[in-house]
């Protein structure tokens, strides 16, 4: 027989992240995993839309890194040490595909650092820019799993700022102001902390907005007066969502399209602005683990390439994808197809929502719609949205994100990651959505 786990034979940071699942719905997702719909084997499985994860590009992708590894060799660099920030080949692969395809505008190789995954250059740029304690303002909804990848490692604190309560409040854009930075320093330095990091993300998850360049210049004014340090997350840049689609622009009042935040990098060069990447969302390669770290730090960045060893790219997935990325045409091509299959992937889940008059949140980007069910609510409280949730799972058998960990003022919304499976299968998931909707309804 086996013992149980004993956690006294673990540190006291051991202790803590045996007791502390990564997600709160992960123990959901294996189980969904492991009765997986199939139209003919399984038709009545699971469907998790869940982990944010872009599969409608992996056939495309698979077939042009096979041919990589069928007809070239593997150069002599990969097998020994390389440059902990990454190596010199796939740096500059890297920079020539961002400054193309993402930043308008030129990227050096020497300001941008590669770790194993978005999560690493989170833990590595928390570990190297704050020191325990410190605080990280993080608009709410967001990303969950900022609270470990700060928190884990380097200590820091999140900070949720809550700008808004409805979804009907992101038609415009997404609402953070100076106002409500002056208000959170002031809250954080009142409890004797020390407001260190702003994180934005952009387009956002889990709302799929876009913040514009005006209010990038201005947060970006508010952050260099204040010594904070502004980093801006666009792992999902070139997952945008066309708004002109002739289903879809009915949804936005005005047009904000996506600028990196680059463009106002490489004009100041400051120090407390930073960008983060990664090919994980928008190449659907997650399982590659390749996050990135763009900075005119050069402290920060020697300091990356002196910490960064334990996090480094295996050298033969950065030749892998050097070889990719320096393929111009298909890489152009690529980003195209990849925005117009998330276009009609969005859509189909638009047209079933406005069918049923679910209140979400208009996206512009990202692979998520954040949609309001608090109308089935028995109680407005994360307890009462966690039963909602796994009612949902239980009956209709589709795996939603709860809003639980988001960090938002209003219980009951979800979020739907609508390209982590086919198009048939978004279908199939929609219609059980739908169906579960009505019955609540006719019930309630």
């Amino acid at each position: 027989m086996t013992d149980p786990p004993n956690p006294n034979a673990l540190s006291n940071r051991g202790a803590r992240a045996a007791a502390t699942p990564l997600r709160i719905d992960l123990e959901a997702h294996h189980a969904a995993a492991a009765d997986a719909y199939h139209p003919e084997y399984n038709p009545a499985g699971a469907l998790a839309l869940n982990i944010a994860e872009n599969r409608l590009g992996w056939p495309e992708l698979r077939a042009r890194i096979e041919e990589i590894t069928a007809s070239e060799e593997i150069p002599p660099w990969v097998p020994g040490y390389t440059s902990a920030r990454g190596a010199t080949p796939f740096r500059s692969a890297l920079a020539d595909f961002l400054s193309t395809h993402l930043t308008g505008g030129p990227v050096s190789p020497e300001h941008l650092g590669v770790s194993a995954g978005a999560t690493s250059v989170i833990e590595m740029t928390a570990y190297l820019l704050a020191d325990e304690g410190d605080v990280a303002v993080i608009p709410a909804p967001a990303y969950p799993v900022y609270r470990a990848d700060l928190g884990n490692l380097s200590r820091v604190e999140r900070y949720d700022l809550v700008t808004h309560h409805d979804v009907t409040e992101l038609r415009t854009g997404l609402p953070l102001t100076v106002d409500h930075l002056d208000r959170s320093k002031d809250d954080i330095e009142a409890s004797g902390r020390r407001f260190r990091l702003l994180i934005l993300t952009t387009p956002d998850n889990p709302t799929g907005g876009i913040y514009d360049q005006q209010q990038l210049r201005n947060v970006a004014d508010w952050c260099e007066r204040h010594d904070v340090h502004l980093i801006v997350n666009e792992i999902y840049g070139l997952s945008l969502i066309d708004t002109n689609h002739e289903e879809l622009a009915e949804d936005y009042d005005a047009p904000a399209p996506f600028v990196s935040f680059a463009r106002l990098m490489a004009e100041r060069k400051s120090d407390r602005l930073h960008l983060w990447y990664a090919l994980s969302k928008d190449l659907g390669i997650s399982g590659l683990r390749v996050g990135v770290l763009h900075s005119y730090n050069e402290a920060l960045l020697t300091g990356y390439e002196n910490v960064n060893l334990t996090h480094s790219v295996s050298n033969h997935t950065q030749w892998l994808l050097s070889r990719l990325l320096a393929d111009a045409a298909f890489m152009t091509g690529y980003v195209a197809r990849n925005r117009a299959r998330l276009t009609a992937s969005y859509a189909s889940v638009v047209r079933r929502l406005r069918e049923l008059g679910v209140p979400y949140a208009p996206s512009r980007g990202s692979l998520f719609a954040w949609i309001d069910l608090s109308e089935f609510l028995d109680e407005p409280t994360e307890a009462g949205e966690l039963m909602l949730w796994a009612e949902i799972f239980r009956v209709s058998r589709v795996l939603l994100t709860p809003g639980v960990g988001f960090g938002h003022s209003k219980s009951g919304l979800f979020r739907v990651v609508y390209p982590c499976v086919d198009y048939e299968e978004l279908g199939v998931a929609m219609d059980r959505l739908a169906a579960f909707v009505r019955a609540k309804r006719m019930v309630g």
